[in-house]
């Protein structure tokens, strides 16, 4: 055979009998080829929400822009979207997509522009604002993602610019007396092509929106890794990944980018250094852990973990002083709006130790490690001599009623059902969430969700955000519009510590809460033994008439419906693999 023909039907993969079907790259690169498992799906603007010019003038045919791609540049003539700049006037205009998205923009112009092309600036947004703002202090930013940058188009071609969160973005034509003609800007949603096996459905659209929006934001951080943030925060945070895997479960099941994100966390992290350089994640390393090998029951995977667990678990003990108080030393951390509060802190980390401890109990006699489950056992009781107090924060109390250090009663009814939605916070909304169920006050989470995480909705989300007070809300302008006169630009002007005005991201999958919460607790679906052999249904409608819902185990989906009688009983069937064992 033709060596040069051979060499393309290796390249290509392609059968050739007798020969090998692997590229020549392949062999030749060994280890240092990478491959992803993410999807690529090209998508058409919706609709354009500003043009610099309205006379026809610089801005020509902008509409056709809307039009499907099929990215490809061709000889064609037509009505293509035409920028055009005089000495003193700049073209653009701002796109909306619909919808966040992680990826990048594909545009394809064509045979009707100058070789070479002027210069054209692109600016990603997850805001309508933030397309409009420039870098710098009171600005976006370039971190962990390019959002704004200036580049030259091909004469005739197709081009693939950036990657960062987004739904919209702004294109300005940069040259004076310049001209570029574009047939088609489409964007490049880049994710995994995996199914929604679970779902939840009521008679209260609200709570629908919310849980899929939930399951939407963690899906877009499912990248090769998990991440926090799309646009910002493209990192492995290790405590923000729990609230995320929690939805994961109740959405995905098992996913491979949950322990190759918990590995590349350990790997990364040799003790006695705690991960991302914060104690409370390395706790949150172990109790994902346990939380995992219930929900999956993947015992090898458990015990490739065992070092590293008991070696942290001996490291946790000696920070344990003699009156039964925690001394973490590293980043004192729960979340952003609580870092102030000290005492609060406090009493979150002497929480977590409990319920790490306790998990350390659980998973060591997994493990048949009889001498480390023992230390476990007795870090909790010395833990359980001091109990501090709430300091009027809900991230403390929610995390006193999870460890039992508090009643779930006494921590609702001081603490989480005051001042409405006012102190929540959106990844430790999911912990209030969860002990105001433990305190039998269901309604009053629902109502929690409803308002809190509503509220972006009604903003214009379309992924839940990094941090979110309802204070915001007053006389705020929705984010996939321009900011009138007199309104205020949500975006812009609120934000604190790390995530200051338009660096504020808009995905945060630590956000996403209600989604595993809904599951759990209205769905009424509670894991009690290791790969969901057995499962209890025990919902909680609150104010609501019936729910239906599917939930994913290593066997197969569940489903399940519950509707509410007259006499307000609740009538569930369910239907589930016959590997799962179901008690009510």
């Amino acid at each position: 055979m033709n060596t040069k023909i051979l060499f393309i039907l290796l390249f290509l993969g392609i059968s050739t009998g007798a020969y090998s079907q692997v590229p020549p790259v392949v062999e030749a690169s060994n280890n240092s080829v990478r491959s992803t498992v993410l999807t690529q799906k090209f998508l058409s603007p919706t609709r354009i929400v500003w043009k610099s010019d309205e006379t026809g003038k610089q801005v020509l045919n902008a509409e056709s822009i809307l039009n499907p791609g099929i990215g490809q540049a061709d000889l064609n003539q037509g009505k293509y979207l035409t920028l055009i700049n005089d000495q003193d006037l700049k073209a653009g205009l701002i796109l909306d997509f619909g919808c966040e998205i992680q990826g990048g923009i594909e545009i394809v112009t064509t045979i009707n522009n100058q070789n070479p092309t002027g210069r054209i600036r692109i600016r990603f947004g997850e805001s309508v604002s933030e397309t409009m703002s420039e870098t710098g202090p009171g600005g976006a930013t370039n971190d962990h993602a390019m959002r704004d940058f200036t580049m030259q188009l091909p004469w005739l071609g197709r081009q693939i610019i950036g990657e960062s969160g987004f739904r919209f973005m702004r294109i300005d034509l940069l040259d004076p007396d310049t001209k570029v003609e574009i047939k088609e800007i489409s964007a490049v949603l880049r994710y995994r092509d995996i199914p929604y096996l679970g779902s939840f459905t009521c008679n209260d659209e609200r709570l629908n929106k919310i849980w899929m929006t939930g399951a939407y934001t963690v899906h877009l951080n499912m990248q090769d890794y998990l991440w926090d943030g799309v646009k910002r925060d493209r990192l492995v945070w290790v405590g923000d990944m729990h609230p995320e895997v929690m939805t994961i479960n109740s959405v995905f099941g098992a996913n491979e980018v949950v322990p190759k994100s918990l590995d590349l966390a350990r790997d990364l992290t040799p003790l006695p250094n705690w991960m991302n350089g914060i104690s409370s994640y390395s706790m949150w390393w172990l109790l994902i852990h346990r939380d995992w090998y219930y929900y999956h029951g993947d015992l090898a995977y458990l015990k490739q973990q065992q070092n590293y667990m008991v070696d942290l678990l001996n490291l946790l003990s000696t920070n344990i002083d003699a009156n039964g108080k925690e001394t973490l030393d590293g980043g004192r951390f729960l979340d952003w709006p609580s870092s102030e509060n000290q005492e609060a802190v406090h009493a979150g980390l002497q929480s977590m130790m409990v319920m790490t401890f306790e998990a350390g109990t659980d998973l060591c006699e997994i493990l048949g490690d009889k001498e480390t489950a023992k230390l476990c056992h007795a870090s909790v009781e010395k833990l359980k001599k001091h109990v501090p107090g709430m300091a009027g924060s809900k991230q403390a109390a929610a995390l006193l009623a999870m460890s039992g250090l508090v009643t779930a009663a006494q921590a609702n009814n001081e603490v989480l059902a005051r001042d409405g939605v006012h102190k929540m916070s959106t990844f430790y909304g999911y912990y209030m969430l969860i002990a105001r169920a433990m305190a039998g006050d269901y309604q009053g989470a629902i109502d929690n969700i409803r308002e809190y995480w509503g509220a972006m909705l009604d903003l214009g989300a379309t992924t839940f955000w990094e941090d979110f007070d309802i204070d915001w809300t007053q006389n705020a302008t929705r984010i996939d519009e321009l900011v009138p006169e007199g309104k205020v630009d949500i975006h812009k002007t609120y934000g604190g510590y790390c995530y200051k005005q338009f660096r504020h991201s808009f995905c945060h999958g630590w956000a996403s809460g209600p989604t595993s919460w809904l599951s759990q607790y209205v769905l009424g679906v509670k894991v009690l033994e290791p790969g969901c052999k057995t499962i209890k249904l025990e919902p909680h409608l609150g104010d609501l008439q019936w729910v239906k819902g599917t939930f994913p185990t290593p066997y197969g989906v569940v489903e399940i419906e519950h509707r509410k009688l007259e006499n307000g009983e609740v009538k569930t069937t369910c239907k589930a693999p016959k590997e799962v064992k179901i008690v009510r």
